[in-house]
């Protein structure tokens, strides 16, 4: 795993604005201080039962992971435990009381306006979800959640809610359509009305958050937001997991991502959008489990993508590793007549401008073929628009997220600066090729290739956080400070999420381990 340095830098490079970790990791919060990033901590399910029986132990935990790290790390939200009701269910009757004394701790630092508390659920609490407006939660509940969501509508917070209609579809026994789960288009005899409110519904997700904003309304709850924690879908499973690929994890993202951009809504509440974070950045491959567990990230262990986000049709394009700040640099280790030869392709069929490795120029220090090779490389990776294929170089180039530039030496894409997509046919060799072109395979209008607006980070275990809708001020309870209209990511070990403002919407990722005691299970 990257090290907290190696992830801000990450974080700044991207412009990620928000970040959301798992615990309160001190290396982490010293890392991002007096970078802006707006960070939410939490409070380890390990740690609820002391803090819910003392009010001074819930002062102590505020002091050494909050007040010795505010102002300089903006911290803005505290998520107290992780799926408590459902996970840990003897803390249950203290889980409120931890919130408050959180709270109190807050307010007697005079940080109870700029910092947020609140707990994430599984959806799992939320009984009969469909028909949505027929939902309620889990009675059995009631004396938790009325305090929880009075707190919640006292002090402007919102329901931290974790979605996955990944184990819906896969716990249906054939009942929930693949394509309903994944945000794909249906016809309109094939989309799930409500038969109480006539509303209806053409996706897993937007029935799931809405059966929560009536669970609430069940309670005489009506002006608590909905900020979707965690949602995602895996890459790879078990023979007994066949929803679980490469094609339906990049379907269920990039269109998840698509209908929160969009401000799409759900059909409750049209034209605001729902705050969510994407389940994960990373891969775990030491995470029990069946395999599918291992595989919800964006990228694999060693930060390669595992498939491509593509969001054309929100007026945006993710690049093949979500990221417009990555480089193609040399690998370790790597052949050194191999790279020459890869060196010779690059700045010749490859047309890589390599004026700058020239002597007296400022990237012909330092004079060896590694140094050279990777500028060479970063330059035609970038000149490719960094599509899927331009940085293998027969298997001598890597991607990286370090800025390799030195000095007065910058590299391409260095500082957010890209080249410009050149009409040409020529692609960087391949382990799997012999000649030294190919057709291309990127796509680009006229002479540019279309240029992401908003940049996705990666990160440790992580998921997208994509941001909730903002109600009219007279109906709910904001605080100014928080964004409602933003898109981060939550992390599987240490919970960082990220997100980065993209106009009025904004799109982040959360890092760092995440609890395994999790139940991401069928709302029935």
């Amino acid at each position: 795993m990257p090290s907290p340095t190696q992830v801000v830098a990450l974080l700044k490079a991207q412009n990620i604005r928000h970040i959301r970790l798992y615990d309160a990791d001190r290396a982490m919060l010293l890392a991002l201080a007096n970078t802006g990033i707006r960070v939410t901590v939490s409070v380890p399910n390990d740690e609820l039962l002391g803090i819910g029986q003392s009010n001074a132990t819930a002062a102590n935990w505020v002091s050494h992971n909050v007040l010795a790290h505010v102002p300089t790390t903006n911290i803005t939200a505290i998520a107290v435990g992780s799926e408590v009701l459902t996970t840990v269910s003897n803390a249950a009757p203290i889980l409120v009381s931890a919130m408050k004394f959180i709270q109190s701790a807050l307010v007697a630092s005079n940080l109870d306006s700029q910092i947020k508390v609140s707990t994430p659920h599984s959806s799992s609490i939320i009984l009969d979800s469909f028909p949505p407006s027929q939902a309620f939660f889990n009675r059995t509940w009631d004396p938790v959640m009325v305090p929880l969501l009075k707190f919640l509508q006292s002090t402007g917070s919102y329901l931290m809610l974790n979605v996955y209609p990944y184990y819906d579809y896969m716990q249906s026994n054939g009942v929930i359509p693949l394509d309903y789960a994944l945000f794909r288009p249906l016809p309109p005899n094939k989309e799930a009305v409500d038969a109480n409110t006539l509303l209806h519904y053409t996706n897993v997700f937007d029935a799931i958050v809405d059966a929560a904003y009536f669970s609430m309304s069940y309670l005489n709850f009506t002006n608590v937001p909905v900020v979707v924690t965690e949602s995602g879908w895996p890459s790879k499973g078990e023979s007994s997991e066949p929803g679980a690929t490469v094609d339906n994890a990049n379907t269920y993202n990039s269109n998840l991502i698509r209908h929160v951009l969009n401000n799409t809504g759900t059909p409750k509440h049209p034209g605001i959008a729902v705050s969510t974070y994407i389940y994960e950045l990373y891969n775990e491959d030491l995470r029990p489990g069946p395999v599918s567990e291992k595989n919800w990230g964006l990228f694999d262990a060693s930060g390669m993508p595992v498939y491509i986000l593509t969001l054309t049709g929100s007026g945006t394009v993710l690049a093949n590793d979500t990221t417009n700040q990555t480089y193609c640099v040399a690998r370790d280790g790597a052949d050194p007549k191999m790279l020459q030869a890869a060196l010779d392709w690059a700045c010749g069929p490859g047309k890589v401008d390599c004026s700058p490795l020239l002597q007296g120029k400022p990237c012909y220090e330092p004079d060896n073929v590694i140094a050279h090779s990777t500028y060479a490389f970063d330059a035609y990776y970038h000149r490719m628009a960094m599509a899927d294929g331009t940085c293998n170089f027969n298997g001598v180039a890597s991607i990286t997220t370090t800025d390799p530039s030195h000095g007065s030496c910058k590299f391409p894409g260095s500082d957010g600066r890209n080249s410009t997509f050149v009409n040409g046919t020529t692609l960087a060799p391949s382990s799997n090729s012999t000649a030294s072109s190919c057709s291309s395979r990127y796509y680009y209008y006229g002479d540019a290739f279309v240029r992401s607006t908003v940049t996705v980070v990666l990160l440790l275990n992580a998921v997208f956080f994509i941001p909730d809708f903002v109600p009219p001020r007279e109906e709910w309870i904001f605080n100014d400070d928080l964004d409602y209209n933003a898109l981060s990511v939550l992390s599987t070990q240490s919970l960082y999420s990220f997100t980065l403002s993209v106009t009025e919407t904004q799109l982040g990722l959360t890092v760092g381990p995440r609890p395994y005691a999790n139940t991401r299970h069928l709302t029935t």
